[in-house]
């Protein structure tokens, strides 16, 4: 029965703990135009959450659309402290429906569908145009934000002055898995990792030239992570993602549990099974506006080398495709002096033209 009471009086002490270190609160910053906001707003009658940072709102804006889909990446700017894109941009981090400091009761997983969320972004850039006064914002999609975002450039080009792709999502085939497992065969060989090279074996399926999963593609990217070619470079998946979730002050307890059952959630969505089969190449050949990639040395999770032939391919007013040393598939967080140092270009090199 003492065993069972100390057990108990720990939980409760560590929970207290979280609790305290869970304030929810985000960045504040000095001087009349700055700004810092976390709030929940409707979109076409869903909940969409915001994270906004500025050191000065005459800033051009920046509307990262997150990752996932499904996973908001302020936790990233809580944690890597160093990324300072905000004395820049105003940064706008969007909770797209349903998902992060907007996932809730009420939501329905069948409204997440491309169609809705390319219509929310159209508004939320309307709103975001019309509140700071400007013309055009810019729109950064990130990792599986990338679908959004690369979309809604070609169906709405007059809202932006450019587009940038991070950890730019190219294709689902097995162009990417056969990059995938010639980079971790290479990692866990030169480890003389031969438990990792047996699993790996075993989640994958080679031909010839060919290279197939044969499982699903979270164990894939597990392993990954392993590899050192996941979100964070050389971090495992608790390392780089569940860890900064757990820890980070952005969130409640209550959101951060929240935060969770919307990942989970959006893998069950319209939207998961609408982005099957896509190659971008083929898909949107061209865009109207300039467009411009940055990937991580080592991110495998979406190949660098998909996004630099994307890149090359894409017919566009201006491109460009830049590789962060250093850093695996969040390079902004990464590596964060030379990536904003790039973005501080881009918007140089687009603001006025």
């Amino acid at each position: 029965m003492t065993t069972v009471i100390t057990a108990i009086t720990a939980a409760a002490v560590l929970f207290v703990v979280w609790v305290i270190l869970s304030p929810g609160t985000i960045r504040e910053y000095e001087g009349k135009n700055s700004l810092s906001e976390k709030f929940v707003m409707k979109i076409n009658g869903a909940p969409n959450g915001f994270f906004i940072n500025s050191t000065d709102t005459d800033h051009p804006v920046l509307l990262l659309v997150s990752s996932g889909p499904g996973t908001d990446d302020y936790v990233f700017t809580d944690k890597y402290k160093d990324m300072r894109l905000e004395e820049e941009y105003t940064v706008v981090y969007w909770d797209y429906r349903s998902m992060g400091i907007a996932y809730g009761r009420d939501h329905d997983p069948e409204q997440i569908t491309l169609e809705n969320l390319l219509k929310d972004t159209h508004v939320v850039t309307e709103y975001l145009k019309e509140r700071f006064a400007k013309e055009k914002i810019y729109i950064m999609g990130f990792s599986g934000g990338s679908h959004i975002a690369l979309r809604a450039v070609q169906r709405y080009p007059d809202d932006y002055y450019a587009y940038i792709g991070m950890a730019q999502v190219v294709t689902d085939s097995d162009e990417g898995t056969k990059l995938m497992y010639e980079f971790m065969k290479e990692v866990f060989t030169s480890r003389n990792d031969k438990a990792s090279l047996k699993k790996l074996e075993k989640l994958t399926e080679v031909s010839g030239e060919n290279v197939r999963m044969t499982a699903d593609r979270y164990d894939y990217i597990y392993l990954l992570h392993k590899a050192g070619g996941g979100t964070i470079k050389d971090r495992s998946e608790f390392e780089g993602i569940v860890l900064p979730i757990i820890f980070c002050k952005c969130y409640t307890v209550s959101e951060k549990i929240n935060y969770v059952k919307a990942m989970k959630m959006y893998r069950t969505t319209p939207l998961s099974r609408e982005l099957a089969g896509f190659d971008y190449r083929k898909d949107i050949p061209s865009l109207e506006i300039p467009a411009y990639f940055i990937s991580g040395e080592y991110d495998y999770n979406c190949p660098w080398q998909l996004a630099e032939d994307y890149a090359e391919k894409l017919d566009a007013p201006d491109k460009g495709f830049r590789l962060i040393p250093d850093a695996a598939h969040s390079p902004l967080w990464e590596n964060p002096e030379k990536t904003c140092e790039i973005l501080k270009q881009i918007k140089e090199k687009t603001l006025y033209e």
